[in-house]
C-alpha cells in the first residue's frame, strides 16, 4: 500500500503528560511524526495538537482511534482529505555581507515575509505560509548560506463552518415507536 502524508488534529486535556502519551503510541506503532504543534484551543482547558505523519490510510486510521482512547484526548480527527488552512511558520538566519543584504530583502519581500533580526553578517528571516512556499524560499536563501532554521510545524483546521470541536447533538430517543 502506498503511504501518503496524513493531518491529525486532536482535542486534548490541558495536562502535564498527554503529549508524551500520545507520541509514545506513534512510536510503538514505528511512526516517524513529521511535525507536530501544539497549542491552547478555544476551550477551556483544551489544547489543540496537530499532527502531520506518513503512512497507509489503514493503519494511520488505527492510530487515530487509539489516540481517540486515550482517556486525556477529547477527540481526534484526520483531515488529508478535506479542504484545509494550513500554514507553518519558520525563521530563518541566512549568511548576509554588505555585498548580499538587498538582494536576500528582496527575496523575503517576493515572498512576503520579514526581516526580524538584523546583524553584521546575517539576516534572520521569519516567513509563514504553506510548505511550498517555505520550501521554495528556502531554496533561493540556500545559495547564500543559511545558518540556522527553526520551523513549527504544520497547523491546520477545515475551511468553513466545521470546526474540530462539532456542535453536540440531542441524544436520540430510545423510546420505542408508536405501533402502526
Amino acid at each position: 500500500m502506498a503511504t501518503t502524508k496524513h493531518t491529525l488534529v486532536a482535542i486534548v486535556q490541558d495536562k502535564p503528560g498527554v503529549l508524551n502519551r500520545m507520541v509514545s503510541l506513534f512510536r510503538r506503532r514505528g511512526f516517524n511524526i513529521d511535525s507536530i504543534a501544539v497549542g491552547h484551543s478555544e476551550v477551556a482547558h483544551l489544547s489543540r495538537v496537530t499532527i502531520v505523519v506518513n503512512g497507509t490510510t489503514a493503519t494511520v486510521e488505527q492510530v487515530r482511534k487509539q489516540l481517540d482512547k486515550l482517556i486525556d484526548v477529547a477527540k481526534v480527527f484526520d483531515i488529508t482529505g478535506e479542504k484545509l488552512i494550513g500554514r507553518e511558520l519558520a525563521l530563518v538566519k541566512v549568511k548576509a555581507g554588505s555585498a548580499t543584504r538587498s538582494e536576500i530583502i528582496e527575496i523575503a519581500d517576493i515572498f512576503r515575509a520579514n526581516i526580524v533580526d538584523v546583524a553584521s553578517d546575517s539576516l534572520t528571516i521569519e516567513i509563514t505560509g504553506d510548505e511550498d512556499k517555505i520550501e521554495s524560499m528556502l531554496k533561493l536563501l540556500n545559495g547564500f548560506g543559511v545558518k540556522e532554521i527553526a520551523r513549527t510545524g504544520r497547523i491546520a483546521m477545515v475551511r468553513g463552518n466545521i470546526g474540530a470541536m462539532p456542535d453536540e447533538k440531542p441524544a436520540k430517543s430510545r423510546a420505542k415507536k408508536p405501533a402502526a
